[in-house]
């Protein structure tokens, strides 16, 4: 009997064009962004330098500069540029990779510019140059690097490594958590394996909007001193700026656009009726206070911090809700101006401001529900068109009860629903033939198996019954037999949940002519 896993039918979708072509668009604006901030950071910063350049000298014979090997994106080896904090002796040299806070090595200028991080500022030069950016995982010595695991290390030089980093904000007072008798070992036990973890987690998630929360909390750190509580990396990877642009900034000028086309359009279907007195400033006012309006209420009900490409039947009524009040408000506001004027143009007529209050709750709708009326519209009409023109494998789902409805839920989410196309389901209850049930015609019963496999082009049955009758298992490993149909058992899932909640339940949760080595659906 033909089985498969459903990891190796999607195995093939781990990459898009679309997340390609982000990836390219973030990789440009970073290295952008690198190049401006460098480059001004480096001219209006230059008297800062040549002070502490003085300072230096003047502290401490030797250079003024610290030159230290530093492996790069790629593992390309690079010199990192730093003020030198250390004494210019050999010692300096011969000791640790890494400084305790007492170390005896680092000049008593040293401790300040150590503390205060200024001694990081020349590596702008390393940023202009391209050796680094501003935000990415520290560059690491190699000799430290060299005992990295291979995946971490495979990963985390993918990209150039940084001033600062999501590690260099945790850790900022590091050098106070080593103890200068075991400073290494400390480090490679306390400290690395949870840099590696959050460096990995940048690599993974790391983007424009997220460098700037990340260079936010370091000037949070080093200016303001924020430092009595350890910033959630909740905060650190999604903090305050990209909270404010995903949530409000970003969804704010969607609606506004929205606005602008809904008063729009409304205005000149009125003024085909009568006229309005309106010229397009007050209209293009009116749009902009009904963006604020809408923004300001989706703020107080919550509604900024729903994942809309993921939301619920009750959050789209929850929006129709809050889009009425602010419909409500605008009819109030326009009263309120018919008894005192407040404005130098007439009032609007209630109807019209109806039809923009009806106009924007589509328009609001539309826009945050679009990934999830496109992909309808787009599978009803593949159903409509169909064996030729289903897209991926195609699938048939055995049992329309709770396991075929999650299968179904499974099969129309992320990678799978590339990678697979649901025919329809297969139910032997009469009362389900022929109905929809989770989005998915039963097109019949287990005897119409042969003929619904040979219609559809049908590659693959997947099974969420949890007792099937040894009859319709013959059948359907006759069918196996005959055709390139394979097999997939969701039933497992369920069977080990029920046995978890239930264990004397055990023995009755087997299959009929079913052995252990049935595969598992992933």
């Amino acid at each position: 009997m033909n089985t498969i896993r459903i990891s190796q039918v999607s195995g093939i979708y781990t990459k898009t064009s679309w997340k390609d072509l982000c990836s390219f668009c973030n990789d440009v604006g970073k290295r952008g962004f690198d190049l401006l901030a460098s480059a001004t950071g480096l001219m209006l910063l230059s008297p800062l330098f040549m002070v502490l350049a003085l300072l230096i000298k003047r502290d401490s014979p030797g250079p003024v500069f610290y030159h230290g090997l530093r492996i790069g994106r790629n593992g390309k080896l690079f010199q990192i540029l730093k003020f030198r904090t250390m004494y210019e002796r050999p010692e300096s040299y011969a000791g640790p990779q890494i400084t305790a806070k007492a170390d005896d090595r680092i000049t008593s200028l040293g401790h300040w510019l150590r503390d205060t991080k200024l001694n990081e500022l020349p590596q702008l030069w390393n940023v202009l140059k391209g050796e680094m950016s501003l935000v990415g995982p520290r560059p690491e010595d190699p000799k430290i690097a060299a005992n990295w695991p291979a995946s971490a290390r495979r990963e985390i030089l993918t990209i150039a490594p940084g001033i600062t980093s999501p590690a260099s904000v945790l850790y900022h007072d590091e050098e106070s958590l080593l103890t200068v008798g075991n400073v290494m070992g400390t480090y490679f036990k306390s400290i690395l394996p949870d840099k590696l973890r959050l460096d990995r987690l940048y690599v993974r998630n790391h983007s424009l909007i997220s460098d700037l929360d990340i260079l936010f909390w370091t000037m949070a750190i080093l200016i303001l001193r924020v430092t009595k509580h350890r910033i959630p990396e909740s905060l650190l990877f999604a903090g305050p700026i990209s909270r404010i642009m995903r949530r409000h900034i970003s969804w704010f000028l969607v609606d506004l656009t929205v606005s602008l086309i809904s008063v729009g359009i409304a205005g000149l279907a009125w003024r085909g009726v009568q006229p309005i007195n309106w010229g397009m400033e007050p209209l293009a006012i009116l749009a902009s206070v009904l963006a604020i309006l809408f923004s300001s209420v989706n703020l107080l009900i919550g509604l900024d911090r729903i994942v809309w490409s993921r939301a619920s039947a009750e959050d789209g009524l929850i929006l129709t809700i809050s889009s009425t009040m602010v419909t409500l408000c605008l009819l109030a506001l326009n009263h309120l101006h018919l008894a005192f004027s407040w404005f130098r143009f007439p009032p609007l007529p209630a109807e019209m401001i109806v039809i923009i209050g009806i106009l924007t709750l589509l328009g609001f709708l539309a826009t945050r529900y679009r990934l999830r009326l496109v992909t309808s519209f787009a599978s009803r009409w593949f159903s409509t068109r169909g064996k030729t023109s289903s897209l991926g494998e195609r699938v048939l789902i055995l049992g329309a009860g709770e396991g075929g409805q999650i299968a179904s839920w499974l099969l129309q989410r992320g990678r799978l629903q590339q990678a697979l196309s649901i025919v329809g389901m297969v139910d032997d209850d009469p009362a389900l033939q022929g109905m929809r049930v989770g989005g998915c015609w039963v097109l019949g019963g287990t005897g119409d198996l042969p003929a619904l496999v040979q219609k559809y082009d049908v590659g693959i049955i997947l099974i969420s019954i949890t007792k099937m009758m040894p009859e319709t298992m013959q059948q359907i490993a006759k069918l196996c037999a005959t055709t390139e149909v394979r097999l997939v058992f969701i039933n497992q899932i369920f069977n080990s949940l029920q046995i978890q909640l239930n264990p004397k339940r055990a023995g009755e949760l087997k299959f009929a002519g079913m052995n252990s080595t049935v595969n598992y659906l992933e």
